[in-house]
């Protein structure tokens, strides 16, 4: 009894469970083919998507065949319709889904280069490759900034007019050949007044005139021979020395005035002749405007006043200083005359 109950259990267990694998099994089935359709749908999408589009491809260089890295790529579309890349490393750059039929324009810009610019269209499927990227170098433009000093340039036409010489050994430092010649500083009038003190010349030339006057003996207190010489170029070296200092650098500083002839050279005769004749009385100050050329007149004054300190008891007189200061002012227009209309053609001009 008990062997045919155990049986009789066993029998609908198995039934079940064979149900129960067919069913695993059919399941199973249904899954597989769905993937099936699933991935074949979604294969013929993507082929169909890939043959109904181009891409555009290319690689920027510049102009010596190198690759231009990190170079904004844009295609601009119709209406509102914009794609970009950036190039890579060995310059190259793609745009896979580039819808055909289209005309994009396409610009290039990297840092350093000029803009590349051209229009591509692609057909369906077509891989179009741009070959000819190829971006200019912009010129580097450097801002240069010229500083003029007036400065400078006063002490260049100094340098110029200290190399100035009558007939190659004779200085003419005192006249500028420049036709538009800078204010002089302090500093460059008293520098003239020592090259000029300091010259060769200047011995030699207060040496013969004392010469001269020793020959006349004026002034007759002063006596012959070598000691009334020696009083005679003694004071000839001081007359000159207080004369050139004060008329060429003092004055001329405190005044603001320029203690050189302008050789005018152009214009008529008469004209020139006026120019030169003028230049004792009127001279051009540091402002460039021509005024009375006081620290001439002064100048000449003050040392003929200083001189008396050491001329003899005849020569200290108020008339006797007013008519030096005369003839002194006629040697010095006689002195411009010749300045414009000699000494210009024996003197050789300094380069700057």
């Amino acid at each position: 009894m008990s062997t045919i109950h155990t049986d009789t259990c066993t029998t609908p267990n198995w039934h079940f469970k064979s149900f129960l694998k067919a069913i695993k099994i059919l399941l199973l089935g249904v899954m597989a083919c769905g993937l099936v359709i699933v991935a074949s749908a979604s294969a013929q999408s993507t082929e169909v998507a890939t043959i109904g589009t181009g891409s555009i491809q290319g690689t920027v260089a510049d102009i010596g065949g190198d690759p231009v890295s990190d170079a904004a790529v844009v295609l601009q579309g119709p209406a509102l319709e914009r794609l970009a890349a950036i190039s890579k490393d060995d310059g190259s750059f793609a745009f896979p889904a580039v819808r055909p039929g289209i005309i994009y324009q396409v610009t290039i810009t990297a840092e350093g280069f000029a803009d590349w610019n051209s229009s591509v269209t692609v057909e369906p499927g077509q891989v179009k490759t741009l070959s000819d990227i190829k971006l200019r170098i912009l010129a580097v433009h450097r801002a240069v900034t010229v500083t003029y000093s007036a400065k400078a340039a006063a002490a260049e036409q100094i340098k110029s007019e200290e190399q100035q010489r009558m007939l190659r050994f004779i200085p003419n430092l005192y006249v500028t050949y420049d036709p538009h010649p800078e204010p002089l500083s302090a500093k460059m009038k008293f520098h003239l007044a020592y090259k000029s003190l300091t010259q060769p010349t200047f011995f030699a030339r207060e040496a013969a005139w004392a010469g001269i006057l020793q020959a006349r003996n004026k002034p007759d207190e002063w006596g012959q021979g070598a000691k009334g010489y020696g009083k005679r170029l003694g004071a000839g070296f001081a007359d000159g020395a207080t004369g050139s200092l004060i008329t060429n650098a003092i004055l001329p500083s405190l005044l603001h005035q320029d203690p050189r002839y302008f050789y005018q050279g152009t214009g008529t005769k008469a004209s020139r002749a006026r120019h030169a004749m003028l230049a004792p009385f009127i001279c051009k100050g540091d402002n460039g405007e021509w005024q009375p050329n006081y620290s001439q007149w002064g100048g000449s004054l003050i040392s003929y006043s200083i001189s008396t300190a050491y001329y003899p008891s005849s020569d200290r007189t108020a008339e006797h200083v007013f008519g030096t200061f005369g003839i002194d002012m006629g040697l010095h227009v006689v002195s411009s005359l010749a300045q414009e209309f000699v000494f210009s053609k024996f003197t050789s001009r300094g380069k700057h």
